[in-house]
């Protein structure tokens, strides 16, 4: 095979090699593709950046291995060969100091430029602030500004900034939006921030990344980045209070609701339920999945997650009820009432 020939076949090996890796990497919970931040872009181009360079270097020290192991011996003309002419050393100098020094030094520099990047993200303008809570093995998300207090669904309008005050109420987590931004740990006890600020509508998974207990895997939550209007419509509708006086079927759920120990953990807003340790239930019918992305908000899915769900999050602080099937059935007609 021609030289020429083994170049273009290692090309197209090395760019099949790279296309795997792309297709590997290019899911809901990864960012070396197809970012919607410009946070998680830097981070993606670093990293190819990075993995370009490791991939020379290693080509490089290919080259000199094959050199040293397939380049012929100089022989004197007394037919003993020369152990060293020079060449040895300059290559020692060369591949072994100079080179590691110089790709050393290009790939701090341009770490740190995209850290620098990133810290200006922090501290610039924010149209406004969301506090973020991490709980076992939930997310809880409130604005101040608007008075919402939600869990597991962060709503930002895409094209604005958004600043993410993180913290933790128990252990540390990790919050992390692959396709926005860069991870940022939840420490019980101080605030870490984190802007977000999404270039396209969509929605993009987020998750914890720091793993925080039995329930670690299912502790995500899901970023909806719409329009301005489209999230202006959304924190109307979120400061919304439910009717104080429902009808039927789900007069007789808030009943139940109201006359169980569900009250001590949940709240609702206009009613006498107040707890802060479970996750606000005002409009929870509104919200996509439930359990923190462990399963779809149906009707179905709600009553067996109330019925027994350390069956479907095993080590979840919520206890099993001991609902009648009636109860249960107005319940669950009085929760997807709150949308």
């Amino acid at each position: 095979m021609s030289q020429k020939a083994r170049v273009i076949q290692g090309s197209a090996v090395l760019a099949a090699v790279l296309a795997l890796a792309d297709a590997a990497c290019s899911g809901p919970g990864t960012m070396t593709s197809n970012t919607a931040g410009q946070g998680a872009h830097r981070i993606s181009v670093l990293a190819v950046g990075m993995f370009a360079i490791a991939a020379f270097v290693f080509l490089v020290v290919i080259s000199f291995l094959a050199y040293g192991l397939f380049r012929r011996r100089r022989e004197s003309d007394d037919g003993k060969p020369i152990l060293n002419d020079g060449g040895g050393t300059r290559m020692v100098l060369f591949g072994g100091v100079a080179f590691p020094i110089v790709v050393l030094i290009v790939l701090f520099v341009i770490t740190l430029v995209a850290l620098e990047a990133q810290a200006r993200d922090d501290t610039g303008t924010h149209v406004f602030t969301v506090d973020v809570i991490a709980h076992r093995w939930w997310w809880e998300f409130q604005y101040p500004t608007q008075g919402i207090d939600t869990a597991n669904e962060l709503h930002i309008p895409t094209g604005q900034p958004v600043l993410m005050q993180v913290t933790s109420d128990d252990v540390i987590h990790s919050f992390w939006v692959p396709k926005l931004q860069r991870k940022v740990d939840a420490i019980p006890g101080r605030t870490n921030d984190v802007t977000l600020e999404a270039t396209a509508d969509g929605t993009y998974l987020g998750e914890c990344s720091e793993f925080c207990g039995l329930q670690h895997a299912h502790m995500q939550f899901h970023v909806i980045a719409e329009s301005a209007d489209a999230f202006n419509s959304w924190v109307a509708d979120q400061q919304r209070t439910p009717p104080a006086q429902p009808t039927g079927l789900v007069l007789a759920g808030q009943q139940v609701f109201l006359g169980s120990s569900c009250v001590y953990c949940h709240s609702v807003s206009g009613t006498t339920a107040t707890g802060t340790v479970g996750p606000n239930l005002t409009h929870v019918a509104s919200r996509t999945t439930l359990a923190a992305g462990t399963i779809p908000n149906t009707p179905q899915e709600l009553a067996a997650w109330i019925a027994n769900p350390q069956s479907i999050k095993p080590g979840t602080e919520m206890p099993a009820s001991d609902l009648t099937p009636t109860q249960l059935r107005e319940l669950v007609a009085y929760l997807e009432s709150l949308s």
